[in-house]
């Protein structure tokens, strides 16, 4: 199989490939030694997948083996939700064809690059999957809290496994945190002067820490008004108040500050259009691969 088993790989950048060359350079930026080892041997090795999860990442994953002249055949499709039976250690998802010293040298930034998409994929499904099991209308996102130089991956991996990407970069929306505010002077200072540049093409989000702020903030014309660090039971207040105070206003509201899979669900309300989660890509656990002759 090819590309064709990623449904999104149309939507990477056109320096994607680059991303994923640079990662080959960091990995042997001058001999490589062990390639030099075992030599050019025309040979197959497995990929087997070692926990229970969502693959992620194929199209970095070909492309990793691409670059050294190797064929890379999938057994399953992107976004397939692997469940290791009792008993069962591992379980073969793909076949990696080319030189052997091709294979060993693309094996690490390939394994590292699927192990952390795939735990991403594997939580952002978990997320999905405890929002349509309480019946919650909103939406599950990520945050702009990435790993520098792996952005394009962790974003791409939470799309997988079925939740909101948010903003991509400080391209993709305006968002008003604490410090934009304290810098302009107060919320409708900065969301006029955020206007003046965004036009009408570009929403606006405004961090707010209270009633007060948020009030504000929809009368200044912000699109999306994040309430952060609420506690559960102030933001089923506060975001049920707002929504039936400003009816005539269109708003979104966002639920934002240390969430996680586990406490989520006490978040889950009728007031709240969003639930973001910086979790999704700063503290997630890895799904371990290997990759042998």
């Amino acid at each position: 199989m090819t590309d064709t088993n990623s449904t999104y790989v149309n939507l990477l950048p056109h320096n994607w490939k680059d991303v994923v060359s640079s990662w080959l350079n960091e990995d042997a930026p001058s001999f490589d030694y062990g390639g030099y080892v075992v030599g050019t041997t025309f040979e197959t090795a497995k990929l087997y997948i070692k926990a229970s999860g969502v693959v992620a990442g194929i199209p970095f994953f070909d492309q990793v083996f691409r670059l050294l002249g190797c064929k890379v055949e999938w057994l399953i499709m992107e976004g397939d939700k692997i469940t290791l039976n009792t008993g069962e250690q591992k379980r073969c998802i793909a076949y990696v064809t080319g030189n052997t010293n091709s294979i060993l040298l693309g094996e690490r930034p390939a394994l590292n690059m699927i192990a952390r998409a795939s735990g991403i994929a594997t939580k952002s499904r978990h997320l999905l999957e405890l929002k349509e099991k309480h019946n919650w209308h909103g939406i599950i996102a990520g945050t702009r809290k990435t790993t520098p130089g792996f952005r394009i991956v962790e974003k791409y991996a939470m799309l997988v496994g079925g939740v909101d990407t948010h903003r991509m970069d400080l391209s993709t929306m305006i968002m008003l945190k604490d410090n934009h505010i304290k810098a302009a002077g107060d919320i409708q200072k900065a969301v006029n002067k955020a206007r003046s540049v965004g036009g009408f093409s570009l929403k606006i989000e405004v961090e707010t820490s209270s009633y007060e702020e948020a009030k504000t903030a929809i009368l200044a014309g912000a699109d999306i008004i994040m309430l952060d660090n609420f506690t559960c039971d102030e933001i089923k207040v506060v975001s049920k108040k707002l929504k039936d105070d400003f009816k005539d206003k269109k708003f979104f509201l966002e639920g934002s500050g240390g969430l996680t899979e586990h406490n989520c669900v006490d978040y889950f309300c009728e007031g709240l259009d969003i639930l973001s989660f910086g979790s999704l890509s700063q503290s997630v656990g890895h799904i371990d691969f290997s990759l042998k002759l």
